[in-house]
């Protein structure tokens, strides 16, 4: 199926605006995700190096102090990108880097107790990476016995934000679905890997019959009156994308709830890198009520446009 939003070309819009920025206080996952997003778009294009060498002079100031990203989750995660710029320059401290932040995860235990579904993510994608670098099997144990023991996933299938917040947030069940891809993808064996895509794929079978019709999820997951969230959309279609790609799901099955939901997100990227309903960040909220009514942002957006970047060069790469 031809795409109406060709997905080469939209990766390039975002590529322009999202990805150029390494000193936002504090620097944090979305500021990973654009550079890695930039990244992949080069090795599409052909130009690794140049772009690898432009994002290894913006990122400098941080690698030479890497104490000055503080210990939380949000912001640990920035580094998801520093392995595909290690792999372009070949530089140990782009590598380290990485590793560094994975370590400091795990020293501090900063998975919530609560159960945070932000945290499938930001240890999937520093844990796992950090396995695929060193082949150490502590970070591949600890990311894939959390996953495994997490109980927050209900009978429908979906994600509860946290126990304190049992709601079937958007962005949330992104991250939870997300995170689970990231673990798949960087410990591609392990004794807990088949469980981890049963889960997987009971969340996906779930989110699957919650698409709207334009193809978008909506800011809480199972109301159709909620509003049509950006960023959840691209993160489930890349999820989704990303698994087919990796031999996980099916492409039967999969391809066209991924390709809707890329018609449903590209619709609303505008020719700036601008994003229709990009809801603000959030964490745990008192009530269904707050999830409902919580605010959004039209416009360029660093979150929403990092996670459109990778949805748009994981389709441009399919």
């Amino acid at each position: 199926m031809k795409s109406a939003f060709p997905p080469l070309e939209t990766a390039r819009t975002l590529a322009t605006v999202y990805g150029h920025e390494f000193s936002a206080q504090p620097l944090t996952y979305p500021h990973g995700v654009a550079l890695s997003g930039r990244l992949r778009l080069a090795a599409i294009e052909g130009e690794g190096t140049a772009v690898g060498q432009d994002i290894a002079r913006l990122i400098e100031p941080v690698v030479q102090d890497p104490g000055a990203i503080p210990d939380a989750g949000p912001c640990l995660s920035v580094a998801c990108f520093a392995d595909e710029l290690f792999g372009v320059t070949e530089e140990e401290r782009h590598r380290d880097f990485l590793i560094t932040m994975a370590d400091r995860f795990l020293a501090r235990a900063l998975f919530d107790d609560d159960v945070r579904v932000e945290d499938f993510f930001f240890g999937g994608t520093l844990l796992g990476r950090a396995h695929r670098l060193t082949g150490q099997a502590a970070y591949a144990d600890a990311l894939m016995d959390y996953l495994g023991a997490v109980d927050t996933q209900q009978p429908n299938g979906l994600f509860w934000h946290c126990h304190a917040s049992p709601y079937f947030w958007g962005r949330g069940n992104a991250f939870a679905a997300l995170g689970m891809a990231e673990a798949l993808e960087y410990v591609p064996a392990h004794p807990r890997r088949d469980e981890l895509v049963a889960r997987h794929c009971s969340h996906l079978e779930a989110l699957a019959k919650f698409q709207d019709v334009s193809g978008m999820w909506r800011q809480i997951i199972d109301d159709g009156g909620t509003y049509l969230e950006h960023s959840a959309t691209t993160m489930i279609g890349y999820t989704i994308a990303r698994g087919i790609a990796g031999g996980w799901l099916e492409p039967g099955r999969w391809r066209p709830v991924a390709q809707r939901a890329w018609e449903g997100a590209a619709a609303r990227i505008g020719g700036n890198g601008e994003l229709e309903h990009v809801c603000v960040g959030t964490g745990p909220l008192d009530g269904r009520e707050d999830y409902v009514t919580r605010a959004f942002t039209d416009g360029q957006d660093e979150r929403g446009g990092a996670m459109a970047l990778w949805f748009a060069t994981e389709m441009a790469a399919a």
